[in-house]
């Protein structure tokens, strides 16, 4: 299993289209999770291939996130993003991108991109928009 992170405007019949799109390709949905924040949708699907997933599903339109980033939701307020960043370098865990997907007054998601990703999930389990223990 490997997870998608889909950015898009929340829209009626937003998973009826991407599911749709994945069951036309043959491909699984193992797992599911949504946040919309500021009518922005954060989807984040394991599917059985993630690869061909991510390839149908930005053939269709949709904005895929970087395979490899860590999707975190966290409070919208000053400090946050330093006290996980922290926790993070106390870690010896170096932060090599982030992307602030969607915020709106009182919640932030973000996409890390690190170089030790399977500690850096660990660390951040609380963060987690969706379980990543398959890594």
């Amino acid at each position: 299993m490997r997870n998608v992170t889909i950015v898009a405007d929340d829209k009626v019949g937003l998973l009826a289209d991407i599911s749709y799109i994945l069951a036309k390709s043959k491909i699984n949905i193992d797992s599911i999770s949504v946040e919309v924040i500021s009518a922005k949708a954060i989807i984040t699907i394991g599917l059985s291939d993630g690869v061909r997933g991510k390839q149908v599903i930005e053939a269709a339109g949709y904005r895929v996130e970087n395979p490899e980033a860590i999707v975190i939701k966290f409070q919208e307020k000053a400090g946050e993003l330093n006290k996980i960043t922290t926790m993070l370098k106390k870690e010896g865990v170096d932060v090599k991108g982030v992307n602030i997907l969607t915020k709106d007054n009182t919640t932030s998601i973000a996409a890390l991109t690190v170089d030790k990703h399977k500690r850096a999930t660990a660390v951040l389990k609380q963060y987690l928009i969706i379980n990543e223990s398959e890594y």
